[in-house]
């Protein structure tokens, strides 16, 4: 395992970290003062700057991209699923301008919670097999441009709202029947936030193996957990054993960036350069 304790190169700043304290122009500003050579920035905050001053800004801080946040929302009624397709189109270039090194997929719950309008269901089985054809269609687009798509399975507290695909297993079982050659057109995104508390997931992972580990997320899992959503813990701070899953990562050959995503309201708290100095300290003793 990779040795992290005397710099930060492989730290990657998912920008949903310190969204709260700047957009993203100021935050591609903070990373570089802080020497953090990668982000994983979210698409509402590159809409908010534009693309062009987005991609200028990366370019000029000389910074990396260990993903893009986020494609998918795959679920919808008839009436809104050409609206699904086309925004993840969207998606995909602007992963492409950016330098992305793969878009991050979040696939969606219940239709009426990932395309709001949609009509209401409760039927999971349909959102999974929707979910499935939607990644298909989106792989076709995403190959042409050469973007490989990368599956993060959420917690099964997100399946209703945010993802159906709730396990390592289930995201596995999209890629190999999408890509049974294995060409690295589509592979996982782990998050360990969400992933920790699986039995299966050291199996799983040496399922992946290192072509469908396409991205690492860290942070920690709080008890009690105030807000399943936005209370986040900064690593070292909860009951995730991290450093146990990089090593089954990297034991596959991931090595890649450990990127840091935490959506805390108490961190958004915090300055900017507070929680750039922290994540840096963590990474380097918890991670």
């Amino acid at each position: 395992m990779r040795d992290f304790s005397n710099d930060h190169r492989w730290l990657s700043l998912n920008t949903a970290t310190v969204r709260k304290q700047g957009n993203l122009v100021a935050i591609i500003e903070a990373c570089a003062r802080h020497g953090i050579r990668a982000i994983d920035p979210w698409r509402d905050q590159v809409a908010r700057v534009g693309l062009e001053r987005a991609v200028r800004a990366v370019r000029d801080a000389g910074l990396e991209m260990s993903g893009y946040c986020r494609g998918g929302m795959f679920t919808a009624d008839a009436a809104h699923r050409i609206e699904a397709r086309d925004d993840n189109r969207r998606a995909v270039d602007e992963a492409k301008a950016l330098g992305a090194s793969c878009i991050v997929l979040v696939v969606g719950g219940l239709p009426q919670y990932s395309r709001p309008g949609s009509a209401a269901s409760k039927d999971i089985a349909a959102a999974r097999a929707q979910v499935h054809d939607g990644i298909a269609e989106m792989l076709d687009y995403a190959r042409q441009a050469e973007l490989p798509l990368a599956i993060e399975p959420l917690h099964p507290a997100y399946a209703a709202d945010r993802a159906c695909v709730n396990t390592t297993r289930q995201a596995l079982d999209i890629c190999d029947a999408l890509d049974p050659g294995r060409t690295g057109a589509i592979g996982v995104a782990l998050d360990v936030y969400h992933i920790w508390w699986d039995p299966e997931l050291n199996a799983q992972i040496a399922r992946a193996g290192k072509d469908r580990l396409l991205a690492f997320h860290v942070c920690d899992w709080l008890v009690p957990t105030k807000d399943i959503l936005n209370d986040r813990g900064m690593m070292g701070d909860g009951v995730i054993d991290i450093k146990s899953v990089r090593a089954s990562v990297e034991a596959q050959g991931f090595a890649g960036y450990s990127e840091i995503e935490i959506f805390s309201n108490d961190w958004w708290g915090r300055s900017m350069d507070e929680v750039l100095r922290t994540c840096i300290e963590r990474h380097r003793t918890v991670v």
